[in-house]
């Protein structure tokens, strides 16, 4: 692959941002909040609850003022009168032409007319007011999104790199909601949502995408495109963007790596050759790719983490501690375990190390 050349790249960032600029109806099915899914049948029972909660505040509204009704016979009304006034008035159904008038004939109307009633507008007005409203719902969602979420983590690509990468988020804690994922592949994006991911429907490579997905307020961005050349583009955007946000990047050759870097990719991982050294690894060596493996895979095993230095830790040394220390992360810097420096931590130190995964 020929190395890209940076003097070539122009990142449409002068244009009006179309899509930040919409109302947030009009963003349905771009931006997707996935939302709790529920069950039809307990859908259905939920509403019941509903209408009956409604009839019972409408019994109490019409037994405390019942000295101001009258039946066709003048007479008061009794709490049964109540409920049967209260059940046709909710069921739209009406009264006066058509009144029961036997104590019996209205408990069998209260008891199983008006329920029929109410089911049959559940079965026949319910699912087209869903319907109507789904979009409404999903506008508010996108709306309450777009006001709250700060400190998030953005994923540009959700092939086979940013599914793993995505993985790798969950396992470590991060909730779903603070995930948000951008691709062009509406398949792609159907997966990540049913993984309780927000999705961004588009080409990172424009800035209104990306501050559709929130990248100004983003604390992370990860970069895992499949092309090196989309990568670069991806990366200049992002942090024209977000100038403090953590951009880490992936390429799959390593000639492209300080390109991506000027872009100002902070971390930038060459994937075709660390596949490479694996396999070459794995004939002579195959426990060592096995142990790698584990390292990578932080559902189970060992993993690889970082954690703040304990305040009794201040001044010890890394060796004295129960887990395995692989460096010391002093401001920027990583200083491995072997080099001069890392024998006293200090206050602002951060630690890498191995910890164990329970299953």
């Amino acid at each position: 692959m020929r190395s890209i050349v940076p003097g070539k790249l122009r990142v449409p960032l002068g244009r009006s941002d179309t899509l930040i600029d919409r109302p947030d109806f009009a963003l349905v099915g771009v931006l997707r909040v996935p939302q709790e899914l529920t069950s039809p049948s307990r859908a259905i029972v939920r509403r019941i609850g509903y209408a009956l909660a409604a009839l019972v505040v409408a019994v109490i509204v019409v037994y405390l003022g019942r000295d101001g009704y009258r039946d066709v016979q003048e007479n008061p009304l009794s709490l049964l009168d109540c409920i049967y006034y209260a059940s046709v008035s909710l069921s739209t159904t009406g009264y006066g032409d058509i009144a029961p008038l036997t104590p019996q004939a209205r408990v069998i109307n209260v008891l199983v007319i008006t329920p029929l009633r109410v089911i049959f507008l559940i079965v026949l007005v319910g699912t087209t007011l869903s319907a109507l409203t789904a979009d409404s719902r999903q506008a508010f969602k996108i709306q309450r999104w777009r006001r709250r979420t700060r400190s998030h983590t953005v994923v540009v690509g959700y092939g086979t790199k940013g599914r793993s990468a995505v993985d790798a988020l969950l396992a470590d804690g991060l909730p779903p909601s603070e995930i948000v994922v951008v691709d062009t592949d509406s398949m792609s994006l159907e997966a990540a949502s049913r993984q309780g991911l927000v999705t961004v429907h588009g080409s990172a490579t424009k800035s209104d995408v990306l501050q559709l997905a929130g990248a100004r307020h983003a604390a992370s961005i990860i970069v895992a495109v499949s092309r090196d050349d989309t990568a670069v583009l991806v990366t200049l955007t992002a942090r024209q963007l977000a100038p403090q946000a953590r951009i880490a990047a992936a390429v799959r050759e390593s000639e492209n790596t300080h390109v991506l870097r000027k872009s100002g990719a902070d971390t930038v991982m060459v994937s075709a050759e660390t596949a490479g050294r694996l396999l070459g690894l794995a004939p002579a060596t195959p426990t060592v790719v096995e142990m790698i493996e584990d390292l990578l895979t932080p559902e189970a095993g060992f993993a690889v983490s970082e954690r703040e230095v304990a305040p009794h830790e201040v001044g010890l040394s890394p060796r004295q501690l129960p887990e395995i220390v692989l460096g010391v992360v002093r401001g920027e810097q990583l200083i491995r375990i072997d080099f001069f420096g890392s024998d006293v931590i200090a206050v602002d130190d951060r630690l890498l190390y191995v910890r164990l995964v329970s299953n």
